[in-house]
């Protein structure tokens, strides 16, 4: 392993909530829930903890969580930009801070209700009107009109149809495959509802290309992760899941969500990330036997296989066909139902699903699943793992 994070730090405990569409209790009761159960999940104490990271659209303020917890003294907190983007880069830092000596348990949250409160499947003046540079780019396409995340993505989807041929059934095989697990997943809200390829061309239209089951959830819930450096994980409850590579990666004329002006219409911070978290590990391609790709949209999964390397670019419509994505096939990926399908918390439920197949709990386990590539949201500044068991 080339990385000098690699291998250094670990992810110990996960908790996390039910996936509502009411919670009914604060967004800062639902990340405080969720650190609890992580906590307990791997033997530690809210007296263990000593830095905290998070998203910086979370509501709930380290120092908050932290009253709220009893934790005596934080010695680290940050927190990461650009929505989705930022979940896999949450552990980064974790992993950084324990791994250098900055801190010693590192706890990253993500919790809101995004059904009964914030909705962020609705246009959103809010986004083009923050103080800052990331509204300022929204205000270049809100006033005409592109103010949802679904029409955003569905102007990409769109060109990516027509330079490589794919159709509105190869986004709906993503579909397919995420609700098929979650099917089997009692922790998800598609619990017991799988659906048909039909079922996914039968679904209203949102914003054309995009059907309604082509869109992730609106969820209310909180997901929690506890990282600690390699030798403490030895001594904790549960088997750890070892962070072999961890980035962040941003593309040439970058923006959020509208990245419309550049050459390559595909995701290339996703391409940035991935390189990077080949040469950290060491790895390749063909040694993942499973993946968790971030799924707000079906479209994005399959530019993702394409930009981290598992299809050419323009094949990923073939590369998911016949069950190729679902348990049994060759990449089988968010074997816990995904964002379409278990809950949408930005991602971080993902994370935790990689913790899962690495210690073997996962309620639809992959073989031999030695390593996990998982990676946060696309069209904006983005970030990666690869967890291991070693």
């Amino acid at each position: 392993m080339t990385g000098t994070l690699s291998g250094k730090a670990a992810i110990v405990g996960i908790g996390a909530t039910e996936f509502s569409k009411e919670s009914g209790r604060s967004e800062l009761q639902l990340s405080v829930e969720a650190v609890r159960a992580a906590l307990a999940d791997c033997g530690l104490t809210a007296a263990d903890v000593d830095g905290l990271t998070t998203f910086t659209m979370d509501t709930s303020s380290e120092i908050a969580v932290a009253r709220e917890l009893g934790v005596p003294e934080l010695r680290f907190f940050s927190r990461i930009n650009y929505g989705g983007g930022a979940a896999c880069g949450t552990v980064q830092q974790a992993a950084m801070a324990v791994a250098t000596g900055v801190a010693d348990v590192v706890v990253a949250y993500r919790g809101f209700n995004e059904r009964s409160e914030s909705r962020f499947g609705q246009f959103s003046v809010a986004a083009a009107t923050q103080v800052n540079t990331n509204g300022l780019d929204n205000a270049w396409s809100y006033p005409m009109g592109l103010g949802t995340p679904a029409a955003t993505v569905a102007m990409q989807a769109r060109r990516y149809m027509h330079e490589y041929g794919a159709t509105s059934a190869d986004f709906g095989a993503v579909a397919v495959a995420d609700r098929r697990h979650a099917a089997t997943n009692p922790n998800a809200f598609f619990y017991g509802k799988p659906i048909t390829l039909e079922d996914h061309q039968a679904s209203r239209m949102i914003v054309d290309p995009l059907h309604l089951l082509d869109c992730c959830q609106e969820s209310d819930g909180a997901v929690a992760l506890v990282i600690v450096s390699a030798e403490r994980a030895r001594d904790l409850a549960k088997p750890p899941a070892y962070i072999t590579a961890a980035a962040q990666g941003s593309g040439r004329d970058q923006f959020v969500m509208t990245s419309y002006y550049r050459d390559d219409i595909g995701i290339p911070e996703m391409g940035v990330v991935g390189r990077e978290l080949w040469k950290q590990s060491g790895l390749v391609p063909d040694d993942m036997p499973m993946a968790i790709l971030y799924d707000h949209f079906t479209p994005y999964v399959l530019m993702q296989l394409e930009e981290l390397g598992f299809c050419g670019r323009g094949e990923a419509p073939d590369f998911v066909k016949g069950g190729a994505i679902e348990i049994g096939g060759r990449l089988p990926l968010n074997t816990h139902g995904g964002q379409l399908g278990e809950g949408y918390i930005h991602g971080m439920n993902g994370i935790a699903e990689g913790v899962r197949q690495i210690r073997g709990a996962s309620v639809n386990p992959v073989s031999d699943a030695h390593h996990v590539l998982v990676t946060a949201g696309t069209g904006v500044p983005t970030s990666g793992l690869i967890l291991g068991a070693s």
